[in-house]
């Protein structure tokens, strides 16, 4: 498949407002040198989210709507082969997450260094717990005690959200429940394919309608004015639960919107013009690692990233509030 290269600017880009801003953003902090840390592989038992067996295929991988956003290397298109795998059908939620930490003790990045990413109206800390703010993104803070424990900082709980998505963990502590749970992130190319449902070249999860298409929401992304004023369409201001909406063709509850989801490669714009036909893992080497899907920032008056599409990045150690995981098996 061919397509021009050139991106058309959808009004943001690497760590924009709907999508993640890296630690390195807010402040320096050094992390503890004792972090503790899990070892060896565990069963898969320990992980038990429903499954969705993803058949072995051929798709069109890339933008194809003309919606792309500068920079991210959305194209060109490309055909990619994958082998058939079967990934969780919702992003790992707080309830998951916390089995894991209470079997291994571990602490998250967020935990050790300290400080995370809160959007700025899920704020619940006083004001001498934030600690800065990006330049070009004064809706983010970096919010002393904010983790996955304390969402939007330490005035937070996970009180009636166990099953929403964790969120705050960064890569490599996603990476870390991969290695007890006997799993592993996806790729790029399975995330998309997953995603997709089985509908090749389609915008969104369902087809290419909006996500508000007669009048009923399909995803959890920003109505209103952003970053002011969310109207509330969908229910709910930040993360909604995972079996929210409807699941795609292939059984995945809200590939988009939500919360970002981690996958395994690192990111280079330029990696489709020399991606393998199949089964491709990403460069071997970067500076920052894939996300996709948006979440429940997004807003497609200045970022549209809730595309099947849509890329971003950041680096391994980076959390907040908008960005949490699914796994697929090794």
């Amino acid at each position: 498949m061919n397509e021009q290269d050139d991106d058309r600017d959808g009004g943001c880009g690497a760590g924009c407002g709907c999508g993640t801003p890296g630690r390195e953003q807010f402040v320096s902090i050094s992390r503890p040198s004792d972090a503790p840390s899990t070892a060896g592989a565990g069963a898969t038992d320990r992980h038990t989210i429903e499954q969705a067996v993803i058949p072995a295929g051929t798709f069109v991988m890339g933008d194809s709507s003309g919606d792309r956003n500068a920079g991210d290397g959305e194209v060109p298109l490309h055909e990619v082969t994958l082998g058939s795998f079967s990934i969780d059908a919702t992003s790992v939620t707080n309830d998951d997450f916390a089995r894991f930490v209470d079997a291994t003790g571990y602490a998250t990045e967020a935990e050790t260094f300290g400080f995370s990413a809160v959007f700025h109206l899920a704020l619940a800390a006083p004001e001498e717990d934030i600690l800065g703010q990006p330049p070009g993104t004064p809706w983010w803070f970096g919010v002393k005690g904010a983790d996955w424990r304390h969402p939007g900082g330490r005035n937070s709980s996970l009180a009636g959200l166990g099953d929403h998505p964790v969120v705050h963990v960064s890569w490599n502590d996603v990476q870390a429940y991969c290695d007890w749970a006997g799993r592993r992130l996806p790729t790029e190319a399975e995330w998309e394919y997953a995603a997709r449902g089985g509908l090749d070249q389609k915008k969104y999860p369902w087809g290419d309608e909006e996500p508000d298409a007669g009048g009923t929401w399909r995803a959890n992304i920003w109505q209103g004015g952003f970053p002011g004023t969310n109207t509330l369409e969908d229910g709910y201001l930040t993360t909604a639960p995972v079996r929210t909406f409807e699941p795609n063709g292939y059984g995945l509850w809200q590939p988009i919107g939500n919360v970002w989801e981690w996958c395994a490669d690192w990111f280079d714009p330029n990696y489709y013009r020399a991606s393998p036909a199949a089964n491709p893992t990403g460069p071997i080497r970067g500076g920052s690692r894939i996300l996709r899907g948006g979440s429940y920032l997004c807003h497609i008056s200045y970022c549209n990233r809730y595309r099947n599409s849509a890329r971003s990045q950041n680096t391994p150690d980076s959390s907040m509030g908008n960005a949490g995981f699914r796994t697929v098996s090794r």
